[in-house]
């Protein structure tokens, strides 16, 4: 597939953003190839990383329930890219199967109740529902105004740049291409990549 934005060019980096970048490559989520699209527009790139590093790696919420709806949010709106990637950060807490069983997370016995409340605010968000009282009541039950300010803030602006990557044909593996931090088990390499892609069992084919 054509790829519809192109990566700025890594020598043309200033050092500081040349920094983020290889951070990027090293701690990944987000990895080097989506910052090097928003690197057209210093902006937009710090705007980014610097929401990224206060609200999903820092904040008031477990870094594991934000890291659960972002991954939700991958699989619903189908950003492969994003959905491809896991939290290095949330990956001692999170077992793979966690991640599998997503898109029927009300009836999995893999969640408990608060991660449970926290996917269904996700899922509200991203697909626009109607909330209702009982929503609200499960929400508060499990967390806190300020805990809801900052998830519902994390939500919409993943969902916000999920539903753009999507658009843009990048992959994994073509900027500052040689390792493997914070690709999900299958995705280490662009060997394994591709692989991963072709089987039946790919997420974003079912």
């Amino acid at each position: 597939m054509q790829q519809r934005i192109s990566y700025f060019p890594y020598e043309a980096i200033g050092p500081r953003m040349r920094e983020e970048l290889l951070c990027c490559a090293r701690e990944g989520t987000p990895r080097p190839e989506s910052s090097a699209v928003r690197a057209h527009v210093p902006a937009a790139f710090w705007s980014f990383a610097d929401t990224w590093q206060t609200v999903f790696r820092e904040g008031v919420v477990d870094h594991a329930v934000k890291e659960l709806c972002r991954v939700y949010v991958s699989r619903s709106v189908k950003c492969e890219y994003c959905g491809n990637q896991r939290s290095v950060a949330a990956a001692a807490g999170l077992e793979e199967g966690k991640y599998d069983d997503l898109m029927n997370f009300e009836s999995s016995a893999l969640y408990g109740d608060r991660e449970k409340a926290a996917l269904a605010y996700a899922e509200t968000i991203t697909w626009r529902l109607s909330p209702n009282d009982e929503l609200w009541d499960r929400l508060y039950k499990h967390f806190s105004e300020a805990e809801l300010v900052e998830l519902g803030y994390f939500i919409a602006t993943t969902m916000g740049q999920q539903s753009w990557l999507r658009l843009l044909n990048i992959d994994h593996h073509q900027v500052l291409a040689g390792t493997s931090a914070s690709m999900a088990p299958g995705f280490e390499d662009a060997e394994a990549l591709s692989r991963s892609k072709q089987s039946d069992q790919y997420w974003a084919k079912k």
